[in-house]
């Protein structure tokens, strides 16, 4: 998988912000989602990636949003419903990087985090 030779080559540094619920959502069998579960464990190992998990109990200040991606502050790649929009305007960049600031705020990290996924690993039964 090409997502992880970038992830592991420690050339680039990695920032994500995921919401308690994806944690938790069944969109795959057990033995997939524990996997998922699992790397992603492994991943918050790695020195150049830093995870955030938005706990169900956290006072929200953004909504929240699905899936976006932001590229050395020029470039945003945001998924809506029907479609994935690439945005390059300065405004809208910032706009998102805005709302991953405010996401990462409410977030927890370490070893709460990996609490939170622990458990999501631990109700797979």
């Amino acid at each position: 998988m090409r997502r992880n030779e970038v992830l592991n080559n420690g050339s680039r540094r990695f920032s994500f912000v995921l919401e308690e619920s994806v944690l938790r959502y069944r969109l795959c069998g057990t033995e997939t989602m524990a996997a998922q579960l699992g790397h992603l464990l492994a991943v918050m190992d790695l020195q150049n990636v830093a995870v955030g998990i938005v706990p169900f109990s956290e006072q929200r200040t953004v909504w929240p949003m699905p899936t976006f991606t932001i590229f050395d502050d020029t470039r945003v790649h945001a998924d809506t419903l029907d479609a994935a929009s690439t945005l390059t305007q300065p405004s809208q960049v910032e706009l998102y990087t805005r709302a991953f600031e405010r996401l990462s705020q409410g977030t927890v990290r370490g070893s709460a985090a990996r609490s939170l996924i622990a458990a999501a690993l631990g109700s797979l039964g």
